[in-house]
């Protein structure tokens, strides 16, 4: 079975997919000219002036519920792994693919949430990629294609955020424990379904709540105390800047033979961290309250820096400054040691065992449950948000028949339905926990990549109204206004939701001058 889903991992993250993000990102930028960069104060501005209302959340809680899909295990774990198999250069790719992610990530979350729609059940704002290709296209010749294509992005994300992905968020929390406590695997499962239950039943308003206490506070502890490791071996880091630009570019003298890895690694655990592109963070874009899709777009763009410029940057010089490091030749554990910082013990598994003697170089002992502590909140974030995702692809296969009375049952054919995928993620949470570490991580890897493939190629197509909304939303912006969306001034069709949203029309006589 390892065997065979290595094979299945190896098509999936072939180079193809590689050298697809960083062109998509490069091409992105060029066309938006820049806005990742030009654009900078107003995601911060809009950050803090978030709008709410009964269906939505406000545009910081949805980008608390976009970090808790980013901020996990991938962020730890995952820049540790790009490492070990990529060596130090795999982190300057980390940067690049976060970089031109960022762009990348504009223009699905506003497509977003200029497709959105509200849920038949709940009232609740619901978007996607699998909303954006069955509506964008519904007025062309192409509809039925789309239609489908949308329907197998969703299935594939209920599959891949239902069973695949929370098994390396419980998998790392597990191992993490064990470290530091010495805790059995099942108890760990035990406590997290338990915990996560709490959460998941109380709806996408419970989600955000919870998201927008915990994800912030927790990216700042993590990212100060790991600064301050860093600066108290300020005296390596012109040495670790070194490694990591001479090894991304070949140049260096022990990693320059692995650059290839680098650059495999570095977007592969990029993309696992950020989500740039793999069509994850479209979902909480769309939940939020706004004015504008473009608002939303900026907001979500920056997430992307948090993730990986702020969080894995943090980790990453927290294990190179402290040698709490050991990389792989021919990308595995079990290859031979290329280099090796000297810190590490020498059964130290490759995982967050690295960021937890890099904290211990300074606080012995206080290092592994610090990093126990805060994969815990990181990785029970994230599983939330992959339900929220599995949730939000499981109302649109249902379509209208989720509000369908069940025969013999209570409730509707949805709510039923959102039962058996809650049962069945809490499931696979507990399965991840106890199972491998390589199992666990290429699960991972084949729903992230397949979601990825779907997602990038269907935005090339689809990236218009994006930039029709970004243009529109910077001259409403220079006029001195506050942006309005109106889709069919702008002739994007299958914007149903915005072609009715009344607080949009009171806003737009506002801004109209008499």
């Amino acid at each position: 079975m390892t065997a065979f889903l290595d094979t299945i991992n190896s098509y999936i993250w072939s180079k193809g997919l590689i050298y697809l993000c960083l062109a998509v990102g490069v091409y992105f930028s060029v066309r938006s000219r820049f806005v990742q960069v030009r654009q900078i104060p107003e995601m911060i501005r809009l950050m803090r002036n978030g709008e709410d209302s009964p269906s939505g959340v406000t545009s910081f809680q949805a980008l608390a519920m976009s970090l808790a899909g980013r901020v996990g295990t991938g962020n730890i774990a995952g820049v540790a792994t790009a490492i070990a198999f990529g060596g130090p250069g795999a982190l300057f790719w980390m940067w690049a693919v976060a970089f031109l992610g960022a762009s990348t990530s504009f223009v699905e979350c506003t497509l977003g949430q200029i497709y959105k729609t509200r849920d038949r059940l709940t009232g609740e704002y619901r978007g996607g990629p699998a909303y954006y290709f069955s509506k964008a296209m519904a007025h062309t010749r192409a509809a039925g294609l789309f239609k489908v294509y949308g329907a197998i992005f969703a299935a594939v994300t209920v599959i891949a955020c239902g069973v695949l992905m929370p098994g390396v968020q419980s998998n790392s929390i597990a191992s993490s424990m064990n470290q530091a406590w010495g805790l059995g695997k099942w108890p760990v499962a035990v406590g997290t379904v338990i915990v996560l239950a709490f959460v998941i039943v109380g709806g996408v308003k419970r989600i955000a709540v919870f998201a927008s206490v915990v994800v912030p506070f927790m990216a700042i502890v993590y990212i100060g105390l790991a600064l301050v490791v860093v600066l108290v071996n300020a005296s390596e880091i012109p040495a670790v800047l070194n490694m990591i630009f001479a090894s991304a570019f070949g140049v260096d003298s022990v990693f320059g033979a692995i650059i290839g890895s680098a650059v495999l690694w570095g977007v592969k655990r990029g993309v696992y961290s950020n989500e740039a592109g793999q069509g994850t963070g479209p979902h909480s874009a769309a939940a939020a309250e706004v004015s504008h899709p473009a608002k939303q777009g900026l907001v979500q763009a920056f997430a992307v820096y948090v993730d990986t410029l702020f969080v894995c940057t943090a980790t990453g010089f927290l294990i190179l400054s402290t040698g709490a490091y050991r990389v792989f030749e021919g990308e595995s554990a079990t290859g031979r040691v290329l280099g090796d910082g000297g810190v590490l013990p020498s059964d130290a598994a490759v995982g967050p065992a690295y960021a937890q003697v890099g904290f211990d170089s300074m606080w012995s002992g206080a290092g592994s449950t610090f990093i126990a502590v805060s994969l815990f909140f990181f990785c029970l974030t994230t599983i939330i948000a992959y339900y929220y995702m599995a949730e939000t692809n499981l109302r649109f296969l249902l379509g209208k028949f989720a509000s369908a009375p069940v025969p013999l049952l209570r409730g509707t054919v949805g709510s039923n339905a959102t039962m058996v995928l809650q049962a069945l993620i809490l499931a696979s949470v507990a399965a991840g926990a106890v199972t491998t570490a390589t199992t666990a991580w290429t699960l991972g890897d084949i729903g992230v990549g397949l979601m990825a493939w779907l997602n990038i190629i269907g935005i090339i197509i689809l990236q218009g109204p994006a930039y029709k909304a970004l243009w529109d939303y910077e001259r409403q912006q220079k006029d001195g206004k506050d942006p309005v969306f109106d889709p069919l001034a702008l002739g994007i069709p299958g914007a149903t939701f915005w072609e009715t949203y009344e607080p949009r029309r009171a806003k737009e006589s506002v801004n109209t001058p008499a």
